[in-house]
């Protein structure tokens, strides 16, 4: 392969990013090795198998994944705001909006919320860690490596280009050569896996290892939104293995799967593709339901309204999100009755997200409520999600669809549910749990000025995307006509606001680093569940005695009756798991892997696939049962970190 080959060229924003590249990763270098930190990041860091660690490791990724995500966004609203527009050509637009889609999705929204439920869920059930640490910090370096190989696509081999639906025939060999599609295979591949054992993980976490007394029943909210969506990740995510798997094995080794020379089915593609893609929306979103029921408990200083209709909406929506995926192709002709059948369930998940929303609304109903800033995320998302959740419905309706499918009316739906359901609650989240990451708060006034340009920047950009799609705009499309000028140069200075609202956040993390006082207390913002039982910082061994959690609010519960969760007559020693560097290796040798099969170079991959077995081999006689803290380690570390 010529060197030209294997990297992009031609394209100055391109060589603008190899340069940053460059720059970005000889500047982390420098400063690690210049304060002397690479044995630190490598103890602390590389090798741990703390959950909380892990969690800010994920969120961390999801936040620059969502920068690359936001940078597409902008170029494409660029290239769309005025007719004839030569900032993208066909080829780097379509590379564009596949990327864009592929890493706000798989990239930033997933991770974003697998951090947060990594960082809290053991915390609200009251354990020390997951079931099973050392799988989660392979889950997290599956993931990470995932990103890193599709993300690296756009400066060698060139990125995929076609849609993040990737849909057959397009997206075979035929039509799609060169190893553009191959790293969105091999990078969701990789990352799927991930995700798939951090479901199982958790869910076994949830079952298993709740604090003594605390029943089903009696868990948090958002322990609860995590569980019913460890079970849609357990019975979707195999789907997506399977099918690209199959279109791997079309690709690279010549097969027929998706191609209808081979007597192949190119639409078995988008049948498997949407029998993942569909519960994966609830995978962004059930969580996202989750940290909008905590937040607004806690800030409306009132008990969750109507908590076991919750929990069965909750079940119920997992449930209808497997008998649904055929709405995404009503007009590829599969007939009137199996449309009426699929429409009529689409239409039956708006009742139990109905009775949610009018649950959050009985919460809020005479309560004094505090406009801290994650409250006012969870009460935008509100108004912004109905508004998503209703134009859904309409594209539910088969009819309907015919009009509105393929057009940028579906493109402002799915990101009124997708950014007003799971990125205000990301962000919600982040400012509700980051003192207890952090020890200190982010800065109100700037956060609330973030969320400001946000959210105003969020509606002038989606908003008038519903009426050039109703004018006929077509999504997909590099170019617009004179008729469709001024709604797309509103749109496009929407999302620019967007953008420096996500700025402004980012400078609050560094502004509040700076000059935010610090938590004397875990109890930032007067909590009901036990994760603000825990000093801040959290102890590497969570809780010094596990608190029993008998009632819904279990540690509002504790603060009535004046307890804590160290107590010390029954401090015993505490068995924790050892740091490990087995699951960033194994990663990095299957990313090696995956990065050879790309560009088809089979030796390597083999050499690759065996370094994987090797390192499996390892790990199966790897005798190392952790270590115990003893309780005077326990005294120590609970007495400073309670000021005792």
């Amino acid at each position: 392969m010529k060197l030209d080959e294997f990297f992009v060229t031609g394209e100055p924003l391109v060589y603008g990013g190899m340069v940053s590249i460059v720059l970005v990763t000889s500047a982390v270098i420098f400063l690690l090795t210049y304060f002397k930190r690479w044995g630190w990041l490598w103890r602390e860091w590389l090798t741990t198998v703390d959950h909380k660690k892990i969690g800010i490791m994920y969120i961390l990724s999801a936040l620059a994944m969502l920068f690359r995500g936001g940078m597409d966004a902008l170029m494409m609203r660029i290239q769309l705001a005025f007719p004839n527009m030569n900032f993208l050509n066909a080829q780097h637009y379509d590379e564009i909006f596949t990327t864009h889609g592929t890493i706000m999705i798989i990239f930033m929204a997933m991770p974003f919320l697998i951090g947060l439920m990594n960082i809290i869920v053991p915390l609200q059930i009251g354990a020390r860690d997951f079931a099973f640490p050392y799988v989660n910090a392979l889950s997290f370096w599956s993931f990470f490596f995932g990103a890193m190989l599709f993300n690296i696509s756009f400066v060698i081999g060139g990125s995929p280009d076609a849609g993040w639906t990737s849909y057959t025939p397009l997206s075979g060999a035929a039509m799609s050569p060169g190893p553009g599609q191959n790293f969105y295979l091999m990078g969701l591949q990789l990352s799927g896996i991930g995700t798939l054992a951090t479901g199982i993980n958790l869910m076994v976490t949830i079952l298993k290892m709740r604090a003594p007394g605390m029943k089903l029943f009696k868990m948090p909210i958002f322990t609860w939104s995590t569980l019913v969506t460890c079970f849609i990740i357990i019975f979707a995510f195999p789907i997506l293995t399977v099918a690209l798997a199959l279109l791997t094995i079309d690709r690279i080794f010549g097969a027929q799967f998706f191609t209808v020379t081979g007597e192949g089915m190119p639409m078995m593609w988008a049948n498997l593709f949407w029998m993942w893609g569909h519960p994966e929306v609830y995978i962004v979103i059930l969580p996202a339901f989750g940290i909008f029921s905590e937040v607004i408990a806690t800030f409306a200083r009132k008990r969750l309204f109507g908590y076991h209709a919750m929990v069965w909406s909750m079940i119920l929506i997992a449930g209808l999100s497997f008998l649904v995926w055929v709405h995404h192709f009503f007009t590829m002709g599969a007939g009137a009755f199996v449309n009426s059948v699929f429409s009529v369930s689409t239409m039956l998940i708006a009742v139990p997200t109905g009775v949610k929303i009018f649950n959050w609304l009985a919460t809020l109903y005479k309560s004094k409520i505090e406009f801290t800033t994650p409250m006012m995320w969870s009460l935008a998302f509100i108004p912004s999600f109905v508004l998503g959740g209703v134009t859904g419905v309409m594209l539910g309706m088969a009819a309907a669809d015919y009009q509105f499918h393929n057009s940028y009316f579906l493109i402002a739906h799915f990101h009124y549910v997708l950014i007003a359901g799971t990125v205000f609650a990301c962000f919600a989240g982040l400012e509700y749990w980051y003192p207890k990451m952090f020890g200190h708060k982010l800065n109100e006034r700037i956060g609330k000025l973030a969320f400001w340009f946000f959210v105003i920047g969020f509606h002038v950009t989606f908003f008038p995307q519903y009426f050039v799609g109703l004018d006929g705009m077509p999504r997909r499309v590099f170019y617009i006509i004179p008729e469709w000028m001024p709604l797309n140069v509103i749109s496009t200075v929407g999302a620019f606001g967007m953008g420096v609202g996500f700025a402004i956040f980012v400078f609050n993390i560094y502004y509040s680093y700076r000059n935010s006082k610090r938590e004397k207390t875990g109890d930032s913002w007067d909590g009901r569940t036990l994760e603000w039982a825990t000093p801040t910082p959290v102890p590497f061994y969570n809780f010094a005695t596990v608190p029993h959690a008998d009632k819904y609010d279990a540690f509002l519960d504790m603060k009535e009756k004046g307890e804590t969760t160290f107590e010390e007559e029954k401090l015993e020693p505490i068995h924790m798991p050892s740091n490990t560097g087995q699951p960033i290796i194994m990663m990095a040798i299957a990313a090696f892997a995956s990065f050879a099969l790309i560009f088809e170079w089979i030796t390597l991959a083999v050499i690759g696939l065996v370094g994987v077995l090797i390192m499996m081999g390892i790990r199966s006689f790897d005798y190392d049962e952790g270590y115990h803290v003893e309780v005077d380690e326990i005294k120590r570390i609970e007495r400073d970190a309670r000021g005792l």
